[in-house]
């Protein structure tokens, strides 16, 4: 499966198990965005779902399975499959110039790969430069998300709302999986705009997540940078 990557600025960041890079006074920091494309019913996947449920555990990443719905008509339909997730993964094929195939894994919006490949995975994080270019806090009381103040840097930019399910086991009972129970992380259920950003901080109203469930919010640039990126946690 094809692999490109568009590596951008070197600032070294911790693989699985090791130890923080220092980083410089007054650099703002946000978590990786990893995305993960995926399908319960392809038979290549539950390694890559089982990376990015470890990848998940770490407290510098935002960790994201998305469910395409183009591999539902082989024999088990995905519960998690959209066809926003499907959407988002052509968008990033054009952007890349590959085709779609799953699994595949993008970072930060930056750099993509064969999902289950933990060697180009953990170099891919430790390669990482998240820099909060468009910070984004939640308020104390969990309802609303403020992009900012730094936000007027970074030019025009998306507001993008995932809400997501943090843990699913599900029994496939047919397809490439069949007699085989998954585990997911973080599936997501919904993909949807809050608004664009024209170079001015913005506030926007936000459901909080229920008990089992989450929210992440990301900023994406034209390009595909992730330039802001925080997720809420469901209590």
């Amino acid at each position: 499966m094809p692999s490109h990557r568009i590596v951008f600025a070197a600032v070294l960041f911790f693989s699985l198990g090791s130890v923080l890079a220092p980083k410089s006074a007054g650099a703002e920091t946000r978590p990786t965005v990893v995305e993960l494309f995926t399908s319960q019913g392809c038979s290549s996947c539950p390694p890559a779902d089982a990376l990015l449920g470890e990848i998940a555990k770490r407290p510098d990443v935002i960790a994201l399975g998305f469910h395409i719905d183009y591999w539902d008509g082989l024999g088990w339909k995905d519960p998690f499959s959209t066809p926003q997730s499907t959407a988002r993964q052509r968008a990033y094929a054009r952007q890349f110039g590959t085709p779609i195939y799953k699994p595949q894994l993008v970072v930060d919006g930056a750099r993509e790969m064969v999902g289950f490949r933990r060697d180009d995975v953990i170099a891919a994080l430790r390669e990482a430069s998240p820099a909060a270019v468009a910070p984004v806090t939640f308020a104390a009381d969990r309802r609303s998300v403020t992009i900012g103040p730094a936000a007027a840097a970074s030019g025009a930019g998306q507001v993008l709302l995932v809400r997501f399910v943090q843990k699913r086991t599900t029994p496939v009972v047919a397809g490439e999986n069949a007699r085989r129970t998954l585990e997911d992380t973080n599936s997501v259920e919904t993909l949807s705009t809050l608004g664009e950003l024209q170079g001015t901080p913005a506030t926007f109203p936000l459901d909080p997540p229920a008990a089992g469930e989450g929210v992440a919010v990301l900023v994406q640039a034209p390009d595909g940078l992730i330039l802001g990126a925080a997720v809420l946690l469901g209590s």
